[in-house]
């Protein structure tokens, strides 16, 4: 398996904005055992403080290259499945308010992960970064609600699990045939085949949240798992998203 070498380094995306390839998680699918790549990414906002999407595994030279960027201020879980870092994050960073994503508190508490959340989340941006990132709260699903991420300079969207794009030598070739029957497998990475089963009954609700994403016209889309879109954003979005017509 190939990471997304270097990993736990910053690396830029445009102008005050970064994303870090992490290690790898590994998921249970059957016998099968999946090899998740990781990522993050982070903005500078105006006052000169990080923004952490996602934050992924920290180690001792992450900490130091993260902190060269800016002071670590907001600690961001986009959904209640990526939390579990942000309790090491907090602790290397204390100064730092850790932003709970919905369900994403009781999902930390029942596993003892140790994450402490200090703010939720809501369907509009906070004041510290309203004037530079857009967010909305993906809606339709039964299980999992995403807050999504637009940061308007660059037109870079960041999507935690709505969109997985596994590539082959990253997962292996057996692993990758199975993500494929799941939709996850890269070039035609979506969300998760179980995933999409929970927004039945809702996808209206989706496809209102979707126009405003698309509204945004996202030059490109960090996402959390696998390869993700340097260009043709919104194309993309609308590709990865034709299970919702």
């Amino acid at each position: 398996m190939q990471l997304y070498q270097p990993i736990n380094v910053p690396k830029g995306v445009a102008d005050g904005i970064w994303i870090v390839d992490g290690p790898l998680v590994v998921y249970s699918l059957g016998p099968l055992r999946v090899p998740f790549p990781t990522r993050m990414a982070l903005v500078r906002l105006h006052d000169g403080s990080l923004f952490v999407w996602s934050p992924t595994e920290l180690d001792a030279r992450l900490a130091f290259e993260v902190g060269r960027l800016g002071e670590v201020k907001h600690l961001v879980s986009p959904n209640r499945l990526h939390y579990s870092h942000i309790g090491a994050w907090k602790k290397a960073f204390p100064g730092a308010i850790a932003w709970a994503s919905p369900g994403a508190r009781e999902r930390a508490a029942s596993h003892g992960s140790g994450a402490v959340f200090d703010r939720n989340l809501r369907e509009g941006p906070d004041d510290a970064w309203g004037a530079e990132i857009d967010q909305l709260v993906f809606r339709g699903s039964r299980v999992l609600e995403e807050v999504v991420f637009f940061h308007r300079a660059s037109r870079t969207l960041m999507l935690a699990d709505l969109i997985e794009n596994f590539e082959r030598d990253k997962v292996g070739g057996a692993a990758h045939f199975v993500l494929g029957l799941a939709g996850v497998a890269d070039p035609d990475g979506s969300a998760p085949l179980d995933m999409r089963l929970t927004f039945l009954g809702h996808r209206d609700m989706a496809r209102r949240c979707l126009g405003r994403v698309l509204a945004w016209d996202p030059a490109r889309v960090v996402i959390a798992h696998g390869r993700w879109y340097e260009e043709r954003g919104a194309e993309e979005l609308r590709r990865a998203f034709r299970w919702l017509s």
